[in-house]
């Protein structure tokens, strides 16, 4: 057989070297996140998209200078970025539109959800319940990256998705709305299909691997519980995920 000298294809969705990434952040273009090489020199560039990606809530992450995802042969000048295939939300906006709406507002919270594909089916089944948003992290979890999109089947080219820098005063602006927010917890005491999920109400699902954050349980105003036989500990999230939004959807087609 022959070697498969072919380069692998660059992701569409990857922008590198200094010029570009600034030129992107000031044209307001959304971003996932920026890849800066340790070590990099500073300059009045590197430093402008410093600022600019912390005022815009872009994650930004330094790596080794031998990381693969800098495409070699290229001028990328130690820094690339990952541009956002669709436009965040911001909640303090989109919260007042859905009540003017004459809706209650259903918000899906998720804390730290890490896998794409986990995030993407999330995204498909909140489409379908009819959720109006999903809240997640600016860091620490999946984003909006074409894989996401595919698992969603599109849904979250549809569904409002707010990234947030800071989830604690995202879960406090929820409260003060007058939502109920509901942390979905094996911690909990009371089952779901027992608690009023009936009006404005923001469900918070928690991590695959520690599930939600004892900052973010403090800030529930309720913690509720899938009932499961005994000797089953836990359900994937997506699953879970799927059982707490739509015991809302049988609440308020009661």
């Amino acid at each position: 057989m022959r070697p498969d000298n072919r380069k692998p294809k660059e992701p569409k969705n990857l922008i590198f070297g200094m010029h570009a990434v600034l030129e992107a952040l000031e044209g307001g273009k959304e971003l996932n996140k920026i890849i800066i090489q340790k070590g990099l020199s500073k300059s009045d560039e590197s430093e402008r998209i410093v600022k600019l990606a912390k005022t815009q809530q872009v994650p930004i992450q330094f790596v080794p200078r031998e990381n693969s995802l800098f495409p070699v042969g290229k001028n990328h000048q130690g820094i690339l970025a990952f541009i956002a295939p669709v436009s965040y939300h911001q909640l303090d906006q989109l919260l007042p539109r859905i009540f003017e709406s004459g809706k209650d507002p259903f918000v899906l919270v998720l804390d730290r959800i890490t896998d794409v594909r986990n995030f993407g089916a999330i995204a498909r089944t909140a489409f379908c319940a009819g959720v109006h948003a999903i809240v997640i992290p600016d860091a620490g979890s999946a984003q909006i990256t074409e894989d996401a999109i595919k698992t969603s089947a599109g849904a979250l080219l549809t569904i409002p998705v707010c990234r947030e820098r800071n989830m604690k005063t995202a879960m406090e602006l929820l409260n003060q709305s007058g939502l109920t927010t509901v942390a979905c917890t094996e911690k909990a005491n009371k089952d779901l299909p027992f608690m009023d999920l009936s009006g404005p109400v923001a469900i918070v699902m928690g991590s695959e691997e520690d599930g939600i954050s004892n900052e973010l349980l403090r800030k529930s105003t309720l913690m509720g519980k899938i009932p499961m036989h005994a000797g089953v500990s836990s359900l994937n999230v997506s699953v879970a995920c799927g059982i707490a939004l739509y015991e809302v959807v049988r609440q308020r087609l009661v």
